[in-house]
Parts: C-alpha cells; structure tokens; sequence
C-alpha cells in the first residue's frame, strides 16, 4: 500500500484535492471579511472585485505551492499553507489601514479598478514574501 501512496500521480491528486478544499475555504473567509459578496460582483462584471478576488486566489495557490516544494507531508504542507493564508489575510487588513482616506472594501465594490490592481498586486506580492520563508 505504500507504493501506492508514494506514487507520484496519486501525490499529486492529493495534493490538488487539498488545495482546492483550502482555496475554498479561504475565499470563504475573504467572503466574510469584505463588505461585498465576491462571485455576485463579479457576476454582474464588477472588474475590481475581479481583479481583488483573482490576486487572492493566486496569493493562495503561491502560498501553497512554495508549502508542497518544501514538505511531504499533507498535514504539514496544509499547515504552512494555512499559516501562509492566515499573513495574507493580515496583510488585507494592514492594506485597508494604510489607506485611511478611503475603505478598500467600498472603492472595491464600486468597480474602482486602481484599486482592485493594487489589491490584486498586493495579494500576489505578499504570496511571494511569505512562500519564500516558508519551511
């Protein structure tokens, strides 16, 4: 059975499966932390909330890419990933701080594109800072 699980196929389905269960689950949170409803702007082409919500999703996969290059073992590959996602989620927090003259989440939900950019290059940015010290 353990040729099984050391099989290269079968290790990436796993790791695939996981991951797509995480980047659910943590679009989930995102839902719950914006003002707006992610997939009903996008669905009525709200290109902001496009361009926020496709930085998260790769900001996510980043993370768990470095996770899976640096461990072989799911659980642990998970943990880092979660961990991973948790500095994200700060750094979506620390982002809306630092722009006190106006709400990320309100410019966001009015299409305002400048600023679904930059969210989208900070998501992606920060993936690539936290997948980097990843162990």
């Amino acid at each position: 059975m353990n040729r099984f699980w050391e099989n290269n196929f079968v290790q990436l389905a796993g790791y695939y499966s996981v991951v797509i269960v995480c980047v659910i689950l943590f679009l989930a949170i995102f839902e719950l932390v914006t003002k707006y409803r992610n997939w009903e702007e996008i669905k009525n082409g709200n290109m902001a909330v496009a361009m926020a919500t496709g930085g998260k999703i790769f900001g996510i996969a980043n993370i768990f890419r470095h996770s899976i290059l640096h461990n072989d073992k799911v659980m642990t590959m998970v943990g880092w990933g979660v961990y991973g996602f948790t500095l994200l989620l700060i750094g979506y927090f620390i982002f809306e701080f630092l722009t006190p003259h106006f709400k990320i989440d309100d410019e966001i939900q009015n299409d305002n594109r400048a600023v679904g950019f930059i969210s989208m290059v900070i998501s992606i940015g920060l993936s690539y800072v936290i997948g980097s010290a990843l162990l």
